[in-house]
């Protein structure tokens, strides 16, 4: 709208004023939001800076000085891609204007096409610049040509093999080309065939933020973190490659597979949780089947394999000696190890893997406390064990514990025996057989024993109380008489 010599104009003007420190006419409003954007860059307040160019360049497109100021402020911000494009337009509408020549020549240089850069450092020689101007020119050019001279030098060690002297002259090349892609992504290969993944890593996520639809560098950072076993950040990184390129034909295969991995790990741990520990184990049998060339998955499979299996022990021992054959201190599958030989009765092996695994990992309770109860088990295999005497497991069933008891008392029956010496002994046999029933089939006095107490020992219960025995021939255990005949009732009380 045109202003009208009104008293009605005037208070709108005075408004805007205020608002915007715009006055009435173009030119005095440029002029105006460039010297408030001047004020406000050096008091660093970028933001309210950046706003004022907006609206200079938006008032006159032509005017150098606004998209100068405007990329000095994106320099500012360190937002130098945005910066570029302004000193473009600033060079092209005031050739001469070698400050700005200078600015993009660094940039370019920085970026890492230095043909562009040189092209510009030459100009700002030959525009007559300022003896400061002048030496800058000279000096990045000069640095210039000697990284033309490393970046035909590296890859020429690239193509031969040299990865090491490679990766050297690459370091010096981004000391100075900081924001150049090419020679990152280069860098990250030398790293990749120098085993040194995590350097590799760090240029790529470098390279993914310098360049917008780097679907490469995503693409590599996902199978980096695949072959180191992360499939989750492997997952996180292709899905980033799929987002800029859904037909991307490497990274959707890839990501079918990765997502098939973590589906099956996240289920198998899932199902450890619910205590599941077959369905687990099974689970974690189909990861191997899955991936089973990344050493890393079927290594993890197996010791969460062997975690599962804990109860299952000759399986057990097997596979978790399996992963501590390629990883002879992994706490987890000692730990795991220990556990299965206690539960065949192997003490003193489970004594060695509690020790072993206490060695390097010196504060985990679970150890200290495994370890004390193969030490007591170990000290209790040597006196009586009732598991022994009745010939069953230790994670015996209490249905497997009466029918050997039955089994054995029929065949240690006193009645059985006429020779006295031979009666003698199996009247002490028999009061074992019954001992070790009564003891596995009450889970209290089970629970002691399994913990390393004998509760038929009065030694072993701290106060010397008695246990008494209920059994006796015709008694019957539980309802449980299997001699019908005979002349013999004996009843034991024992202290």
């Amino acid at each position: 709208h045109s202003c009208h010599k009104s008293v009605k104009c005037s208070y709108f003007l005075d408004v805007m004023d205020l608002i915007s420190g715009v006055i009435c006419g173009q030119d005095g409003g440029v002029e105006n939001h460039l010297e408030m954007g001047k004020k406000l860059l050096a008091a660093g307040q970028l933001a309210d800076a950046l706003s004022h160019f907006h609206s200079a360049i938006d008032g006159d497109p032509k005017n150098y000085m606004a998209f100068y100021r405007r990329a000095t402020v994106y320099l500012a911000m360190g937002k130098s891609k945005s910066a570029l494009p302004d000193l473009s337009k600033v060079i092209e509408l005031k050739p001469d204007f070698t400050s700005a020549r200078l600015q993009r020549g660094n940039l370019l240089l920085k970026q890492g096409r230095l043909d562009e850069a040189e092209r510009d450092f030459k100009k700002v020689l030959k525009s007559n610049p300022s003896d400061k101007e002048e030496k800058e020119a000279q000096s990045q050019l000069m640095k210039s040509d000697e990284i033309q001279r490393m970046v035909t030098q590296s890859q020429a060690h690239v193509d031969s093999g040299d990865y090491v002297t490679a990766a050297a002259h690459l370091d010096l090349i981004i000391e100075t080309s900081v924001w150049d892609v090419t020679s990152r992504e280069l860098r990250a290969e030398c790293f990749i065939q120098m085993g040194e993944m995590g350097k590799a890593i760090s240029d790529l996520k470098a390279a993914s933020k310098l360049k917008s639809d780097n679907t490469k560098a995503f693409y590599k950072l996902s199978t980096i973190y695949y072959n180191l076993g992360d499939h989750e950040m492997s997952l996180t990184e292709v899905r980033e490659c799929l987002k800029l390129d859904p037909d991307h034909k490497q990274c959707y295969s890839h990501y079918k597979q990765v997502k098939k991995l973590n589906k099956q790990i996240q289920s198998a741990e899932e199902l450890i949780q619910q205590q599941r520990y077959g369905d687990a184990a099974r689970k974690y049998e189909s990861v191997v089947e899955t991936e089973p060339n990344v050493p890393q998955y079927s290594h993890h499979a197996k010791e969460r394999i062997c975690h599962c299996l804990a109860q299952d022990m000759n399986r057990a021992i097997t596979v978790c000696s399996e992963v501590l054959q390629s990883d002879p201190h992994n706490v987890n599958a000692l730990k795991d190890r220990a556990e299965a030989y206690l539960l065949d009765e192997q003490y003193e092996e489970a004594i060695k893997d509690y020790e072993n695994a206490r060695d390097h990992s010196e504060n985990d309770r679970q150890i200290k406390e495994g370890l004390e109860k193969a030490q007591r088990l170990l000290k209790q295999s040597q006196k009586r064990d009732y598991y022994k005497i009745l010939g069953v497991k230790r994670n015996a069933q209490k249905k497997e514990i009466v029918k050997a008891y039955r089994k054995l008392a029929h065949q240690w029956h006193p009645d059985n025996f006429q020779d006295p010496e031979e009666k003698k002994k199996a009247e002490k046999k028999f009061i074992d057989i019954a001992q070790a029933k009564e003891v596995l089939t009450d889970p209290e006095m089970r629970q002691k024993f399994d913990h390393g107490e004998d509760p038929m020992d009065p030694e072993s219960q701290q106060g010397g109380h008695h246990q008494n025995f209920h059994g006796g021939w015709n008694g019957g255990f539980q309802g449980f008489n299997p001699f019908g005949s005979g002349p013999f009732n004996f009843k034991f009380n024992f202290q």
